[in-house]
């Protein structure tokens, strides 16, 4: 018996509504003009189809306007907004619509601060060039886990290496590059574009190929959330809401990842050819590690370093003591020792009185003051001028 044409042809038309269906996320028109619009002047236009919205406010984190616009709804129902000329970055933003934030649906570009989502857009010729993927060699990232005798856990850490080291009999210096409050190992990542601002700073030769070690420097979580054995139970947080913050562990544990990073990577087991580095938290932690391991490190970085003691004990091992230690610190040669932090952070006055304990103690460091706050846009920069100063001689 032959098929009935008609049912034939009435199944496949079924058949492809509900495979349509299926593929609820999935749109193929393509649109001639992305929105957010980076223009020729470095102004970006902002559009949001929402015929039903009362207000719309763009919030990002550039300078001009302390990154608030009040968009405007024409006769379709479609708000738009475009702002001043911006400088070259890579920019976080969302919408506020009615009260409500959301993200920006025109764009499927976003980061990951803490616990709380941004669309992104990167605008280019300057520093935006540098947080850019561009057509040079290419390091490769490792997220890799390591026993801790001290925690008595597994722990993870995110591991950079620069294009080449796989085959090649060299062997690298290392960066050990720490997070912030809230952050985890994927926050240099996600945030910091670290892995683009090291690959291109090495093609251009503007620094030395280097391993860049981002572990997690939170005593009480072995991991990013998500990747822990809280699964999702495991919300981003700031770290002073989670055991062990500034207690000193972290810093006591410290040489495990070094000992670690030794062992299964090819570096060059110096402490000239070792640098630690961190921002806001890790700031902190990379000045108290530098202190307390002084024949280990010769380069360190406090980015915007979180010198509040609100209900830390000084006492401990690891924080008492810290003049001696300095002391000891010069003595062993610190080859650079640098500070960064902007006019308008709350940290300014904090590090302003440990800077004069520094020239008390006759303890040379760089001092960097930069516009602006506690933000990542900071960060960044730091790195892009503290990186290329490393083991270069």
């Amino acid at each position: 018996m032959r098929p009935n044409p008609i049912i034939v042809i009435l199944l496949i038309i079924v058949f492809l509504a509900q495979h349509a269906k299926a593929q609820q996320n999935t749109g193929f028109r393509q649109e001639k003009v992305f929105y957010p619009q980076v223009n020729e002047n470095n102004t970006v236009t902002f559009k949001l189809n929402a015929p039903l919205a009362q207000q719309v406010i763009l919030s990002g984190d550039w300078e001009a306007d302390k990154g608030k616009g009040e968009m405007q709804k024409d006769s379709n129902g479609l708000w738009s907004f475009t702002t001043v000329p911006l400088p070259s970055d890579i920019y976080n933003y969302r919408f506020i619509v009615d009260g409500v934030q959301i993200l920006d649906p025109n764009n499927s570009f976003q980061t990951r601060d803490v616990g709380t989502l941004f669309s992104i857009f990167i605008i280019n010729k300057g520093k935006g060039d540098y947080y850019s993927v561009n057509d040079v060699p290419h390091g490769n990232v490792i997220r890799t886990w390591y026993h801790s005798n001290f925690f008595k856990s597994d722990r993870r850490m995110v591991i950079y290496t620069p294009a080449g080291y796989e085959g090649s009999k060299k062997k690298y210096p290392v960066l050990y590059l720490l997070h912030g409050s809230g952050g985890d190992e994927e926050a240099w990542i996600n945030s910091g574009s670290v892995i683009r601002i090291m690959d291109n700073l090495i093609a251009e030769g503007k620094a030395e190929p280097m391993i860049v070690v981002m572990p997690n420097g939170n005593p009480s979580k072995q991991a990013a959330p998500g990747e822990t054995k809280d699964n999702l139970n495991y919300r981003p947080a700031m770290s002073n809401t989670f055991p062990g913050y500034k207690d000193g562990t972290y810093e006591d544990s410290f040489k495990e990842i070094i000992e670690f990073t030794d062992s299964h990577y090819s570096t060059i087991p110096q402490k000239t050819k070792r640098a630690v580095a961190g921002l806001s938290m890790g700031g902190f932690h990379s000045l108290y590690i530098s202190a307390n391991l002084p024949d280990l490190f010769s380069y360190v970085g406090l980015f915007s370093p979180g010198l509040n003691y609100n209900g830390i004990n000084i006492n401990t091992h690891a924080y008492s003591n810290l003049d001696e230690k300095l002391l000891s610190l010069k003595k062993s040669g610190v080859k650079l020792y640098w500070i960064g932090v902007g006019k308008e952070d709350g940290l300014l006055g904090a590090i302003t009185t440990y800077r004069n304990k520094l020239d008390s103690l006759k303890f040379p460091y760089t001092y960097k003051e930069s516009t602006r706050g506690h933000l990542w846009t900071n960060w960044r920069s730091y790195l892009l001028e503290f990186a290329p100063q490393l083991f270069k001689n």
